[in-house]
């Protein structure tokens, strides 16, 4: 490991959707919410869901924190069991 701090690169850009869309497993109630999962462009990964930092603020484990400017995203078991399918094993 070279011990250089991992930071997003904002200027990358959405490439791939991973598994189906919310649409297809119906995830969504048509509103515009939509759970996904996407491949960028420089191999990271990007998730949709709704923020639920605050809500598990007193309950992670003790190894587990939330570091300033990240957020603890959830998103439908089914979007990650779909995303599988496209998820690289290396």
């Amino acid at each position: 490991m070279s011990g250089q701090r991992w930071e997003a690169d904002p200027t990358a850009e959405l490439t791939r959707r991973w598994g189906k869309s919310s649409h297809e497993l119906g995830n969504t109630s048509g509103d515009g919410s939509c759970p996904d999962v996407w491949e960028l462009s420089n191999g990271d990964i990007a998730v949709i869901g709704q923020d639920l930092t605050e809500a598990y603020h007193g309950r992670l484990p003790a190894d587990v924190s939330v570091d300033p400017g990240e957020r603890l995203i959830i998103i439908p078991r089914s979007t990650m069991i779909a995303a599988k399918v496209d998820i690289p094993d290396a």
